[in-house]
């Protein structure tokens, strides 16, 4: 074997090696994270809040997990821990670190997920998300668990493409969920015509009929 071929070799084992450690420290992190949040004492469910940020991305997962604990306190604490590892990302520069946590709540929005996870995620992704999270929400838009929550995303999600999944729900969703997605649209800026805004509509036996809307 040649002197190339062996440092090649050793440099491999080398990174291997420096990943192998990093893997088991953030194992170390994440578990640690858990449990604290598991922990009966306030105290020490406080300290894991507080170490949240620090673990990060490699928490998002397990901390959805824990979110659907039968103990409530986990549960709440695990949100908790996870809205401050989005809201963190959030701030300007964070770069991959917020492409990482967002490519994660994209994860959850699965059919394998509870709905208190997927609507968390949805939430999550409305503070942090962009076009690369829309084609997932608009797939939420048929799910009658958790649609309104999608629909209420897009509209608070900026830019176009946000805008034409919306336009697309309108044609595509069931007569019933019509009047909430076009009432997105309005708050968008959009004139829509049909169906009718349901505030314009008279809740009691009236001669007077709903207001004429301009636009398409």
């Amino acid at each position: 074997m040649s002197n190339k071929l062996k440092k090649a070799f050793l440099a491999a084992g080398a990174v291997a090696a420096a990943s192998g450690r990093a893997g088991a420290a953030e194992k170390k992190r994440v578990d640690g994270l858990i449990v604290k949040l598991r922990d009966k004492s306030d105290k020490v469910r406080a300290e894991g809040l507080l170490s949240a940020v620090e673990v990060g991305v490699p928490a998002v997962k397990p901390l959805a997990k824990a979110m659907e604990d039968d103990d409530i306190e986990v549960v709440r604490a695990a949100k908790r821990a996870l809205w401050k590892i989005v809201r963190n990302v959030g701030r300007p520069g964070a770069g991959n670190e917020k492409k990482s946590v967002v490519a994660k709540l994209v994860g959850l929005l699965g059919e394998k997920q509870s709905a208190l996870v997927r609507r968390e995620a949805l939430w999550m992704l409305s503070e942090i998300g962009g076009n690369e999270s829309i084609k997932a929400i608009v797939a939420l838009l048929s799910d009658e668990e958790v649609r309104e929550d999608a629909r209420m995303v897009l509209q608070r999600i900026p830019g176009r493409q946000s805008l034409e999944a919306l336009k697309d729900g309108l044609k595509n969703a069931p007569m019933d969920f019509r009047p909430n997605i076009a009432q997105s649209l309005r708050q968008r800026g959009l004139m829509v015509r049909r169906p009718v805004c349901v505030k314009l509509v008279p809740t009691k036996k009236t001669k007077v009929k709903p207001l004429k809307q301009g636009g398409n």
